[in-house]
């Protein structure tokens, strides 16, 4: 592409603005919280088409630094809350949100913010969707804070690292403690698969657009503190046989462990990550029953 065309292209144009907001504002991209801003209107129209808005849609964003985002979400939906731990970014939006009037910043860092006390106060909702894009180093954390909340969102598109996103939807086979995490409470699929150039500064590696249709209730029933407590025991050592990586996690003796995964009906040879929901649900109740000891 010659540089005259590169010039002349909507991404080209978006790149001057970020740069001229950062030149403005006297600020530079704090890549060690995450700051990539998105620069790719390919890219934010497949976000918005993910999430699927409505005019009476609250939305709940993490991290809207410069606003690109934000300035997109306001155009389709009836409100939204943006959550920015940036001072001098919260600071830099206010004039703009509130000669929207359907934009509210809130300066906090989302992780210690509880969801539901959030959309309730800043908009008096029971329902809300979760759509950003992610700082890298969070993006796991912020996902499963908004999933484990007592008021989650009903829809979640969020833009994050795609090795990430890949763990979050992995098949049985491929599965880690954050791929039972989200599907124990929702349904993720990757929508797109955003390059390093689409950002400002670029990142290191590509990124990936998941939506996570959430779950009224989760996919098994059980004892959510248990259950992780099992889980993360099962992973605690990924390339052990079942049976020896819950014997060493949750102290127990090896004939214990080896009539836990039996009682369950799972064959102990089988590693963790080959487990599906239902079966870990299978060896949680199994442990709550048998209630062994080391």
């Amino acid at each position: 592409m010659k540089p005259r065309e590169a010039a002349a292209s909507p991404e080209a144009d978006l790149l001057r603005e970020v740069r001229a907001e950062l030149r403005r504002l006297g600020l530079r991209a704090r890549t060690d919280i995450g700051q990539h801003f998105l620069i790719d209107r390919a890219a934010l129209q497949q976000i918005v088409t993910a999430a699927e808005f409505s005019p009476e849609d609250v939305v709940v964003e993490v991290g809207p630094g410069l606003g690109v985002l934000t300035k997109e979400l306001a155009r389709r939906a009836g409100l939204v809350i943006a959550v920015e731990l940036d001072e001098r970014l919260a600071e830099a939006l206010l004039p703009w949100a509130r000669a929207q009037g359907n934009v509210k910043i809130v300066r906090a860092d989302v992780l210690e913010i509880e969801p539901g006390q959030l959309v309730r106060e800043q908009a008096g909702a029971e329902t809300y969707k979760l759509v950003a894009n992610l700082p890298y180093y969070i993006s796991s954390p912020v996902v499963r804070h908004f999933l484990e909340a007592s008021l989650p969102p009903r829809l979640m598109v969020v833009t994050l690292q795609r090795e990430v996103a890949e763990n979050m939807a992995a098949p049985p086979g491929r599965m880690s403690v954050l791929s039972v995490s989200v599907q124990l409470y929702g349904v993720p699929r990757i929508v797109a698969v955003i390059p390093p150039s689409s950002f400002f500064p670029a990142p290191q590696v590509e990124s990936a657009v998941v939506r996570v249709d959430v779950r009224e209730r989760p996919a098994v029933e059980v004892d959510p503190k248990l259950f992780f407590r099992i889980v993360r025991a099962g992973f605690s050592g990924r390339r052990k046989q079942l049976h020896n990586a819950l014997r060493g996690a949750l102290w127990m003796s090896p004939a214990n462990a080896l009539r836990l995964v039996e009682a369950a009906e799972i064959d102990p040879r089988r590693r963790a990550q080959t487990l599906s929901l239902d079966e870990w649900a299978a060896v949680a109740r199994a442990f709550a029953r048998q209630r062994p000891e080391g």
